[in-house]
């Protein structure tokens, strides 16, 4: 493959596929959702060799292609691989063909629009994931805000303009302050028009000074914060996944919300270090009251998908945990636990959606006794539900336990405590997904809901099954086997911290001893 533009094929095969969409027949609905499905998963055939011809024994950049741009103010086309992102670009690809499939029944209305509008999201998030050049990487983060708008705006739930419109000037805020910061970074990477630039690698191997990190942290940070979303800017969270079709639900946990944590591992710590390193203690603590917080609310919520979004809040509040202590245990553990919870609570809003299809309603108290009726639905539910809740033998356990080991060796940067008062959010998930798997599968049947409306419910399709398979298989193999993953992720992530080490000019080891 040596010489073929691998990953320009991978990011702009999907709104290719998206642009032929508008040119099929609007009525034909299942020309077009077979259409997505195939044009998805090319990319994520195309995407797959990356895999296997990944070398797993350097923390460089792999496959890096580069054609100038706009030469005038340094800006190039760039985008490449490392440990960091070759998960979450395999974890958008793997994902998106699993979205297309489920929404055959959950998008009642203008599917061909729908169709164009998720592939070109899913360009903008590949984009995004691969960007090495600043300005390409601006580009293709505001460019996901666009598609995510109109898939809230459109195919949502009574609230769904206020949704739109919240996630909207919620992100913007953040992107504004980013792309000053990202000019600062420019003017700081030289001393004229011909020595500055927006490319990244060469950014890297200049230490930004000083007296410019807290600013440019701060610009950055809050961008992702707002993303992620980070305690206390998660408020925007709960109405966008509510109102989101399915699919858009889908899509913003598994993929979107990970372009915060990417943002703070791939800029602020290599960047900013010694910012970084001053900021722990705040960081840990608003990871932490996000992780216990989240989790009570979700304790307190009536209706089954809002508590799947508090559950977000909560779930990766352990990646912030992990990202700011700073270890390689904690920072593979995150890096794991993205791509965990894209498949978990990427799988527990499909799960929700298609109970919804059946009943047309997602209040725990109208349901009771559903495993009678639709017991392979109730099967993977189950599993899903201890995956999120980080049961042994499942995905969730091993990024956590990472997480928690990393951050308990953290001694240097006395993360101790944060990680005891963490792990009861450990035990917090496991108590509202257990009450909410016995009151929502459990007990006596009910035939109807609250309204006195008759509860149909039968169990899976065919097609259902299809699209979970593929997620169970997933959340089983990083459970038991999550070696491959690891080795992967093992250099790139290693080097991240030494970096962080090295720029505090030994702070760290001091403060251990």
């Amino acid at each position: 493959m040596e010489g073929l533009p691998l990953l320009s094929i991978v990011i702009f095969l999907p709104v290719l596929g998206g642009l032929i969409a508008l040119l099929l027949p609007r009525d034909n609905r299942p020309l077009l959702i077979g259409w997505a499905v195939v044009v998805s998963l090319a990319a994520f055939l195309v995407s797959l060799p990356l895999w296997f011809i990944f070398d797993t024994t350097t923390a460089d950049f792999q496959y890096v292609e580069r054609v100038p741009w706009i030469p005038i103010a340094g800006i190039s086309y760039q985008v490449g691989i490392d440990g960091i992102s070759l998960l979450l670009v395999l974890l958008t690809t793997f994902l998106m063909p699993i979205v297309f499939l489920s929404a055959a029944t959950g998008i009642e209305r203008r599917m061909k629009e729908f169709v164009a509008i998720t592939l070109l999201l899913e360009t903008a998030m590949l984009g995004t994931f691969m960007a090495l050049d600043l300005f390409l990487f601006y580009v293709f983060w505001e460019l996901m805000l666009v598609p995510m708008y109109f898939l809230i705006g459109i195919w949502g739930g009574p609230r769904r303009i206020y949704a739109a419109v919240k996630f909207f000037l919620y992100t913007m805020a953040g992107s504004v302050l980013m792309l000053l910061a990202i000019i600062g970074l420019y003017f700081l990477s030289g001393t004229d028009s011909t020595t500055r630039t927006f490319d990244l690698l060469t950014i890297m191997r200049t230490p930004v000074p000083a007296q410019w990190q807290p600013w440019l942290f701060g610009a950055f940070a809050l961008a992702f914060a707002i993303k992620v979303p980070m305690f206390p800017f998660h408020t925007w969270l709960p109405d966008a996944h509510v109102e989101a079709p399915t699919a858009g639900s889908v899509i913003l946990a598994a993929v979107l919300l990970k372009m915060g944590t990417y943002g703070f591992l791939r800029f602020c710590l290599p960047l900013f270090p010694q910012t970084v390193v001053a900021v722990v203690p705040l960081a840990a603590l608003l990871a932490v009251i996000g992780i216990l917080y989240g989790a009570m609310v979700a304790t307190m919520q009536r209706d089954i998908k809002k508590l799947v979004a508090y559950s977000s809040v909560s779930h990766l509040g352990f990646v912030m945990l992990g990202l700011f202590a700073l270890t390689p245990e904690a920072l593979q553990g995150s890096l794991l636990q993205m791509v965990n919870h894209g498949f978990s609570t990427g799988a527990l809003f499909l799960l929700v959606g298609m109970l919804y299809e059946r009943a047309h309603t997602r209040q725990i108290s109208a349901f009771g006794g559903v495993a009678k009726v639709m017991p392979v639905f109730a099967a993977f539910f189950l599993l899903v539900m201890f995956s999120s809740a980080g049961l042994p033998g499942t995905n969730g356990f091993v990024g956590e336990f990472l997480i928690l080991l990393g951050t308990f060796k953290s001694e240097a940067l006395g993360l101790q405590p944060y990680a005891m008062a963490a792990a009861a959010g450990v035990i917090l998930g496991a108590i509202y997904l257990l009450w909410m798997y016995q009151r929502v599968m459990q007990g006596p049947l009910k035939e109807t809901d609250g309204n006195g409306h008759a509860l149909h419910l039968k169990d899976i399709s065919a097609r259902e099954v299809l699209v979970l398979v593929p997620l169970a298989v997933m959340i089983l193999w990083i459970g038991i086997y999550p070696k491959p993953f690891l080795d992967r992720t093992a250099a790139t992530l290693t080097r991240t911290g030494e970096q962080v080490v090295a720029a505090t000019g030994g702070t760290l080891q001091a403060r251990a001893r």
